[in-house]
């Protein structure tokens, strides 16, 4: 299967009514010890986790301990890379025992249970495998369902339970179970079921809560008549979240050192061997209770869905929905790895009908897959989540929960005015809130009385601009639009082609609807494709006013390794880089999961495109003047930054070229913190830019397979170290008079691509040679 892309989870309700007992059943809300969800982990020695994918086919996908370790255990394990199990059928939802899974099937919604050595045997008895089911839980060993068609509206059905036998040679079998088998609930009907250690409890249709089994007794439930949305058992507890309360009720052997906080709601629960971990309701953080690594819980970071098994906690990042692991059993004596695959896993269950109030349906297009319309496996299903209604802290709510979205939460960081002061903490004061609205209505006093005053200095100011001589005021326009070396850069392009300004990023990037961006794109139709990359597609945008721009628009891979605290921090750094030879970026949204970046328009393609391409040719003045202004602006991200800004992916193709035929640098990488590492990347980007020099030079490609050799640094740097670098000159392009300044340029390419790092020259020197030939003007 390609990249398994997954998305956030949501939760079914068919009516008011029936609307958060179905969270239970179809919602991705609890895992453990008889929950069922779209992940889920198995318990004991050979645990391992499995999740629901995104592939739009609902397959399964699981990992386990990692096998790369210098461990000489001898036990069996697959590595936590992603394995696919060829012969697990695709599922509607998972729930684990110990050292199996269960799940129901998405086609035919009948029970199937495999164990972890992945041999795929079922373990559902014979006489249970054609019966469908609506809700599945596993305990340590034995598994009750609840019959009835798994996507139907009808909601409750009786229970049938086997148990999970194994063998002298330790696999796995099944058999019908006679502990289980209770008269007392032959005649009931339930909406829920869990299974934990010897025992099994179900939420009824008229309502209250009934446990069976064995162990049951040793519970303490009786004469319960409430209803719960989500029940979650661990092997010897069980905790349930209140229909009415949205708060966490447990019994069993719940004596832990601490306990949910009073009035915290939830929405979803995980059960380990001796810890509850659970979904809040107001910013979907998590809470944990028991034994546990309290410093390993992640904070500031949502989640849709959450598993346990004894020694870890798995879930699903609500901001961009990639598996994260971390530490929940603080007891254990030997720490089991569960690094999750880099991999979108659904966090949410498909369920037919709408989804109820206070709900959103996940759009499936944000996953950028062009021939995936939905995350399950029928057209008419969808996944269903409840919003949120609040925010982690350190960001604050910019945007309000829709039937199509979440709530958007932004970085305190991006806080523009007085709407998030208090909960940023930026103006906590009243005072000064007060005292900001008194100048603010002094300022317009005084704003209105200077007017007439100002539109006379603004007269007695343009006034001497608009007499200046055409090439003056090109200077000028320069002089403002251009950022470190102002006064080099008016004496040398002189006589070139201007660059346009620089449309302003105050510091904070322009925040853009979705909405606006895909009415300005077309909806981001093929047509409007600029081109593509490893980030993602760049299409250009005309919006109402005609101003256009170019909108970078991530795809699933790149979601996946950007995080929202990573995608903040990058759009602080991309916000202060401000060049005239940089593809400056404007803004952005964020919105339904979306990482989209909207940067200037350059309408004049790429440098790839008029030296390979096919698109017009590059005259030999042109070509020097790029080659200066690429190299400028590569300086300045490697000079004007501390610790530089490395490229890593300098290439003509990310060489683009504005209105006025101005070099700009585009698609460059960010920060690096590690010295050796940095002073590598930026002999690096000098190597790669030699390669460009030689294809300004050749008009021949990087790689080229049509020639002998294809590399250009294999062809081109023995003829210029022999003293005949008129040989590598472009044959397609006129000559000038005067070819020294393109001997130069060869001699500067071949010390730039010179093997050893340490030879080469900074950015610096090779825009300063550049520099120094163009402002020569040799070349007529």
């Amino acid at each position: 299967m390609r990249t398994h892309l997954t998305l956030s989870g949501f939760y079914q309700s068919l009516n008011v009514f029936l609307l958060l007992l179905l969270l239970v059943l179809c919602s991705t809300t609890a895992s453990g010890f008889g929950s069922m969800g779209p992940i889920t982990a198995s318990f004991g020695k050979d645990g391992f986790f499995c999740a629901i994918d995104a592939s739009g086919k609902q397959g399964v996908i699981c990992w386990g301990k990692n096998n790369s370790s210098t461990s000489s255990s001898s036990s069996s394990w697959f590595s936590a890379a992603s394995v696919y199990f060829s012969n697990i059928p695709e599922m509607a939802a998972l729930s684990g025992g110990e050292g199996f899974l269960c799940g129901i099937l998405a086609n035919t919604s009948q029970a199937y249970c495999w164990s972890s050595n992945g041999q795929g045997t079922d373990l559902v008895p014979s006489m249970f495998r054609t019966i469908a089911y609506s809700h599945i839980a596993a305990g340590k060993n034995h598994v009750c369902a609840i019959r009835g068609l798994y996507y139907s509206e009808h909601d409750s059905g009786s229970v049938d339970c086997w148990e999970i036998v194994r063998t002298k040679n330790n696999s796995l079998s099944s058999e019908q179970s006679t502990l289980f088998y209770d008269q007392s609930i032959s005649s009931l009907f339930f909406k829920k079921v869990v299974s934990g250690e010897g025992f099994s409890c179900g939420g009824i249709r008229e309502g209250g809560l009934i446990c069976w089994g064995p162990y049951a007794a040793s519970l303490g439930v009786s004469n319960i008549s409430d209803s719960f949305i989500v029940l979650a058992s661990g092997r010897d507890s069980l905790c349930g979240i209140s229909k009415v309360s949205g708060e966490v009720g447990c019994w069993g052997n719940t004596d832990w050192s601490n306990n949910p906080l009073n009035g915290t709601r939830f929405v979803s629960l995980a059960v380990g061997a001796r810890h509850f971990c659970g979904i809040r309701e107001d910013n979907h953080g998590v809470e944990c209770w028991g034994s546990f690594n309290a410093s390993s819980i992640p904070k500031g970071s949502g989640f849709m869905a959450i598993a346990s098994s004894d020694f870890r906690t798995c879930g699903i990042r609500e901001d961009d929905l990639v598996l994260d692991c971390w530490v929940a059993n603080a007891s254990a004596s030997t720490p089991v790895v569960y690094d999750p695959p880099l991999e979108l896993c659904s966090p949410g269950l498909c369920t037919p009908g709408s989804c109820g109030d206070k709900e959103f349906a996940f759009n499936a297009s944000i996953l950028h897959e062009p021939d995936l319309m939905s995350l399950c496996a029928r057209k008419d299903l969808k996944i269903c989540s409840a919003c949120g209604s609040n925010c982690s802290e350190g960001f604050f709510l910019s945007s309000p929960c829709t039937k199509n979205a979440d709530r958007v939460c932004t970085a305190c960081s991006l806080c523009q005015n007085s709407s998030c002061w208090d909960i940023c903490g930026l103006h906590s004061s009243s005072e000064i809130k007060k005292l900001w609205h008194h100048y603010r209505r002094l300022a317009i006093i005084i704003g209105s009385s200077a007017s007439a005053l100002l539109l006379i200095l603004i007269g007695w100011c343009l006034l001497p601009r608009m007499l200046a001589s055409p090439k003056e005021e090109g200077t000028k326009k320069q002089f403002k639009s251009c950022i470190g070396k102002p006064e080099l850069e008016t004496e040398i392009n002189a006589d070139l082609h201007s660059v346009p300004l620089v449309i302003s990023c105050p510091g904070v990037a322009q925040v853009f609807r979705l909405s606006e961006l895909k009415d300005a794109t077309n909806g981001f139709k093929e047509f409007n494709e600029l081109g593509r990359g490893s980030y993602g597609f760049v299409y250009k945008a005309v919006f109402a006013d005609g101003r256009q721009v170019a909108v970078k628009r991530a795809n699933a891979a790149t979601i996946i390794h950007t995080n929202n605290r990573d995608f903040e921090m990058e759009l602080e750094i991309l916000c202060k880089i401000r060049h005239c030879n940089i593809v400056n970026l404007l803004g952005y949204s964020s919105e339904m999961g979306e990482r989209l970046l909207v940067y200037e328009y350059m309408p004049h393609g790429t440098l790839y495109d008029h030296l390979h391409g096919g698109l017009s040719p590059l005259n030999w003045s042109l070509r020097l003047k790029i080659s200066m202004q690429a190299a400028k602006g590569l300086e300045y991200l490697h000079k004007e930054f501390a610790p530089p800004i490395v490229h890593r992916d300098v290439k003509s193709s990310n060489i683009l070229l504005d209105s006025e035929w101005g070099a700009r640098i585009a698609d460059f990488g960010l920060l690096t913190s590690n010295e050796k590492e940095l002073r590598g990347d930026l002999e690096s980007d000098v190597y790669d830019y030699g390669i460009v020099l030689l294809e300004i030079l050749s008009g021949r490609k990087a790689y080229d397979r049509d020639y002998t050799p294809p590399s250009i640094v294999e062809w081109a740097v023995p003829l210029i170290k022999q003293g005949k670098a008129a040989g590598t000159i472009d044959q397609f392009i006129a000559l000038p008079r005067n070819v020294e300044p393109l001997l130069k340029l060869a001699d500067i390419a071949e010390k730039a691509v010179t093997e050893n790092p340490s030879e080469r020259p900074t950015m610096s020197e090779v825009a300063s040679s550049l520099e120094q030939i163009v402002k020569n003007g040799l070349i007529l």
